[in-house]
C-alpha cells in the first residue's frame, strides 16, 4: 500500500538539509520525490548492496525491516502505517514500533511531524555514537518465530 506521507517527509528533510545522499525504494506511490534519489523497486540481490552500504536505514515499521537492519547493524529509524490514513488494514505497526522502541530502542516517528528530528538524532546517532543493533542469530530467529505466532 502507498506510504507517500513518510517518502514526502525524507523528501522534506534532505531539501531543507540540502542532503544529495538519500536513496530510497517508495514502492507503489503517488509521490514523485524531488530532493532524494528513489527507485520504485530495488531488486533484492541489489537491496542487500544499498542496505549494507547505508549509514543508517528509515523505513514502515514492518518487522522485516526492522530484522534486516538489526542483521546488518544499522541503526533504524520506523514510522508506521496507520490504519484510519488507508496505508495498512490494522494498526498492527504502531505496536510493533512501540515494542522493538521499548525492547531494543529502536527510534520511532510516529508521523510526520517527527520525522525531521527523529532524522535528525539517527544521523548524529549513526555517525557518532557508532550505534551498534547488531543481534545474534538467535535472537534474530526468536523475534521471527515470536511476530509469526502473534
Amino acid at each position: 500500500m502507498p506510504f507517500d506521507r513518510m517518502v514526502r517527509a525524507v523528501d522534506d528533510w534532505a531539501a531543507q538539509r540540502g542532503r544529495d545522499d538519500v536513496l530510497a525504494q517508495i514502492g507503489d506511490t503517488d509521490y514523485r520525490p524531488q530532493h532524494i534519489q528513489w527507485r520504485q523497486f530495488i531488486e533484492p540481490d541489489h537491496f542487500e548492496q544499498f542496505f549494507d552500504r547505508a549509514d543508517a536505514i528509515v523505513a514502515h515499521a514492518g518487522t522485516g525491516s526492522i530484522i534486516t537492519a538489526m542483521q546488518f547493524g544499522k541503526p533504524i529509524l520506523v514510522m508506521p502505517r496507520r490504519a484510519e490514513l488507508m496505508e495498512t488494514r490494522n494498526n498492527h505497526q504502531v505496536a510493533t514500533a512501540d515494542r522493538f522502541k521499548e525492547q531494543f530502542s529502536i527510534a520511532v516517528a510516529y508521523d510526520e511531524t517527527e520525522m525531521p528530528q527523529r532524522l535528525d538524532e539517527l544521523h548524529s546517532l549513526g555517525r557518532v555514537s557508532g550505534f551498534r543493533a547488531a543481534a545474534s542469530d538467535q535472537l534474530i530467529n526468536c523475534l521471527r518465530e515470536f511476530f509469526e505466532h502473534e
